[in-house]
């Protein structure tokens, strides 16, 4: 992530913390963390941290309220199941008697689930960043007044520099308790102030044209490594916003080197190690610039993003890399992340008994062992396997170099005949690595990463035409309607063992919302908007700020210390973005411009931020792309409505929104469209509809 502008206040904090924890700041590492009141928690992460010696309690009233009874601060420890550096600091620290009694005496000790709690791991992350200079990560470990209000963060730190750091903290609590809320102070303000930044005021006339819309393409692609793929750096992550962008940029514009850049990375990444080979699925990011050298675990988050990117890429391309990478996503999801009824898991772990990664890798030997082709030094030669190991000594891991057609013709092989060799050792490998121990399963289930995966499964059926995946995906909307929303459109966040505990985020509402809109305009069942409508209704009522036009992470009823705002992409894309594209969506579907007018606020409300590092900004990036350009409606009404309209989007048509129905005319932009005896297609733009046409082809070129 970039580093944030600093405010007054923070610069005031950074210069007094110094001089308060001394070498505090010089112990932060860059890597990631985590842990007794947890027996019972609603997260399986934070039942892992149950048998700690550390008296840990889950975040609420019950911890505050003790840390302001003792007048102790409070030690905020945020990680997640799959987070590597969250299970080393916990072996090497939370497991250690002699650290447990430091934390246990001088402060009251609360454990996070970040993914079940977004709300506290953003405001901590905030805090870590805006001291840091914008460097944050997990485990991420935060010390706060019994009120909450931090005054330190950092991440992971070994064993003696976190008993050094915890000896400090306290002190300086005991000894320099003035200074101390001082600092809290300034670190509070500083991210209302960090909130607030370069938000344009209401009454702002706007700016979002084409112009605007290539300014932000333009800054967006000097980021772009166009010879590795992805975003320049030392690390890789998928930022799966970032290419879609790019594609709706390419399809608006006719910009080549957009798709080009968009396609050179799906490529890369689909022939990586990030890429599980053999499995399937993304794992979180890579550690070095060419997509080689993952950490390792896998997020139902990032691979329902990723699935609905390369479904998108199919559907330009007919690439059949894609199409593979897809479907063998999908298979992954099928086998690992799929929780009966129809949920789906929150993520694999990174480690297993044999260390982070082993479970992945293949020495020479055991790949020649497993697979049964006499062409072994082919398989090898493509995956890139050597006796010494191309990751750790004597450990392979799985990459090429060229996809399967460029490869087999450079060895004068039959294509067909090479993707079949593939599939055949993809399978023994499999067969073999299913004997390892596998990495445990996070079994918590969460809304918006659901209904991310939902979405994804939507895309997949619109770009294979596989009925499966839309089986896949009724049943998860089935499963979230029926666990997850309640009759009035509230939310709630997390399922676990039968049960809900945590009411919902703004992120789950908007993801829910687009997922259910996505959903009606592949089966034109009015259910799924009336029921988006409804939870959309309820996120204005408690999370929209009208001053700002833009929405709260939390409800007002939430025990948030802090109500901030979410408007840049992290793992998950901005969940106000998000939103943004909802409205605008129901606002075409209902024909109701109270809607269209909330989604235009909110994107000139963040104009100046996406304006000034649009990769971090994607998600509105696409909306601007819709803002700017040319969108439409495509009405589709008669007795083979559902077929047209599967037809027409199996091809990639980003700016355009699908309505339907056999016969009854149920939405403001189906009325008097329906003609007995024949299907017609209205393509519209604005409500202004184009002379209607029986045929899909037909309907395509006037889109175009």
């Amino acid at each position: 992530m970039p580093a944030k502008k600093l405010t007054y206040h923070t610069r005031l904090f950074t210069a007094a913390i110094t001089l308060l924890l001394l070498s505090g700041c010089s112990l932060l590492g860059k890597h990631k963390q985590e842990g007794n009141k947890l027996s019972n928690a609603s997260s399986p992460y934070l039942q892992e941290h149950a048998d700690n010696p550390v008296d840990w309690y889950e975040w609420g009233e019950e911890a505050l309220a003790k840390a302001k009874k003792e007048n102790k601060p409070l030690l905020i420890s945020v990680g997640y199941a799959s987070c590597h550096w969250c299970h080393v600091m916990e072996k090497e620290s939370f497991m250690d008697t002699a650290v447990a009694r430091i934390m246990n005496e001088s402060f009251v000790c609360i454990k996070v689930d970040r993914e079940e709690r977004p709300d506290i791991d953003n405001l901590y992350m905030n805090a870590c960043r805006l001291l840091n200079n914008g460097d944050a990560g997990w485990p991420l470990n935060a010390f706060a007044l019994p009120d909450g209000k931090p005054f330190f963060a950092g991440t992971y730190y070994a064993k003696s520099n976190w008993i050094t750091l915890l000896k400090q903290v306290a002190e300086s609590y005991r000894t320099k308790r003035t200074k101390v809320e001082l600092q809290a102070a300034s670190v509070y303000y500083g991210m209302i102030d960090n909130d607030q930044l370069n938000l344009q005021p209401a009454g702002t006339k706007s700016t979002v044209d084409a112009a605007f819309h290539t300014s932000l393409f333009q800054a967006a692609y000097q980021q772009v490594d166009v010879v590795n793929g992805g975003i320049k750096g030392k690390q890789k992550f998928p930022t799966a916003p970032v290419w879609d962008f790019m594609l709706q940029y390419y399809y608006i514009t006719g910009d080549q080197k957009a798709k080009d850049a968009t396609l050179h990375t799906l490529t890369k990444m689909a022939l990586g190690s990030i890429y599980d080979q053999v499995g399937g699925g993304f794992a979180r990011y890579c550690t070095d610039s060419v997509w080689r050298v993952p950490h390792f675990e896998k997020m139902l988050n990032d691979n329902g993003q990723l699935v609905s990117l390369y479904a998108q890429a199919y559907k330009l391309t007919q690439n059949s890399l894609y199409k593979k990478v897809l479907t063998e996503t999908l298979e992954f999801i099928d086998i690992e992340l799929s929780a009966p009824q129809g949920g789906f898991y929150s993520s694999l772990n990174a480690d297993t008994e044999d260390g982070e990664g082993s479970f992945y890798a293949w020495s020479y030997n055991a790949f020649n062992n497993v697979v049964t082709s006499e062409q072994k030094k082919l398989l090898a030669d493509y995956y890139n396997l050597t006796e010494k190991g191309n990751w750790e000594k004597g450990k392979n891991l799985l990459y090429a170099i060229d996809d399967p057609a460029v490869y087999a013709a450079a060895k004068n092989m039959d294509v067909a005949a090479f993707q079949q060799l593939l599939q055949k050792s993809r399978s023994e490998l499999k067969a073999a690595r299913n004997k390892r121990t596998k990495p445990v399963t996070d079994t918590k289930i969460l809304t918006s990463w659901n209904a991310i995966m939902l979405s994804g499964y939507v895309d997949a059926y619109t770009a294979t035409g596989n009925n499966a995946y839309l089986q896949r995906a009724l049943a998860n909307a089935s499963f979230l309607q029926k666990n997850m929303l309640r009759a009035n459109g509230e939310l709630m966040r997390n399922y676990y063992q039968g049960k809900v505990s945590v009411s919902a985020f703004l992120e789950d509402y908007a993801w829910l919302s687009w997922a259910y809109i996505k959903l009606y305009q592949v089966t034109f069942q009015k259910q799924w908007i009336d029921l988006a409508k409804k939870i959309t209704d309820h996120a204005i009522v408690h999370f929209y700020d009208p001053a700002s036009g833009l929405f709260y992470n939390t409800a007002a009823s939430s025990d948030a210390v802090l109500r901030k705002m979410e408007l840049q992409d992290n793992a998950v894309p901005s969940s106000n973005a998000m939103m943004g594209f909802v409205l605008h969506q129901l606002g075409t579907l209902f024909s109701d411009t109270a809607y269209t007018a909330k989604s235009e606020k909110m994107l000139l409300a963040v104009s100046e931020k996406i304006k000034a590092a649009p990769i971090y900004y994607a998600q509105w990036c696409r909306l601007a792309g819709l803002k700017a350009g040319k969108t439409y409606e495509v009405a589709i009404m008669g007795r083979r409505a559902n077929e047209h309209n599967i037809a027409l989007q199996k091809k990639y048509l980003p700016t355009s929104v699908f309505l339907g129905e056999t016969s009854n005319e149920n939405l403001p932009l189906l009325a008097n469209k329906y003609q007995p005896e024949k299907t017609m297609i209205y393509v519209c733009s604005n409500a202004s509809c184009k002379r209607p046409v029986e045929q899909t082809d037909e309907a395509l070129l006037q889109i175009k």
